[in-house]
């Protein structure tokens, strides 16, 4: 009888951490000034502080593609290259959850596939934007961006390299 007791509070542990947790408006605001923070430590060169503002900002409001971006870029400044791989993985699925939230999000989708295209992922960011493009046929900024070639133009940017983990 206590194995099975014990077996199903575990089991209801683990299915209760599957849940994303809720982020109170305070949360939202300490992160914002945490990246107003860190903005300005980057302007200066303190990387390392802005590393850290930028971790805890995203750690706070992990569903803010935005703060894992900033953080993979200060991690490549810092020559943390698993760092910035991992912080632009973070990003790509925040990404994705607001695209899938909000399907008419256009911007999340740009940003999804600039951060595959870092990673080396274009092939799949042509997917994704195929995708995208399919239920939103209507999309004006999709449709205007496929139509540009601008997926190909990101992975051509020389200074992409500077950037990519």
């Amino acid at each position: 009888m206590t194995a099975r007791l014990a077996l199903l509070l575990a089991a209801t542990f683990a299915l209760c951490g599957c849940r994303h947790r809720e982020i109170t408006k305070l949360e939202r605001e300490e992160a914002a000034n945490m990246v107003s923070e860190a903005n300005f430590a980057v302007t200066v060169k303190e990387w390392g502080r802005a590393e850290g503002l930028y971790a805890r900002a995203a750690a706070l409001c992990p569903d803010s593609g935005d703060y894992w971006v900033n953080l993979g870029l200060v991690r490549m400044r810092l020559g943390n290259r698993d760092g910035a791989r991992s912080a632009y993985k973070e990003a790509v699925s925040a990404y994705k959850d607001a695209a899938e939230l909000d399907p008419a999000n256009s911007q999340a989708v740009v940003r999804r596939l600039y951060v595959l295209v870092v990673l080396g992922r274009a092939d799949e960011a042509r997917s994704v934007l195929e995708k995208a493009r399919s239920r939103n046929p209507g999309d004006r900024v999709l449709k205007k961006f496929a139509e540009n070639r601008d997926l190909d133009k990101m992975a051509a940017d020389p200074g992409l390299k500077s950037v990519s983990p």
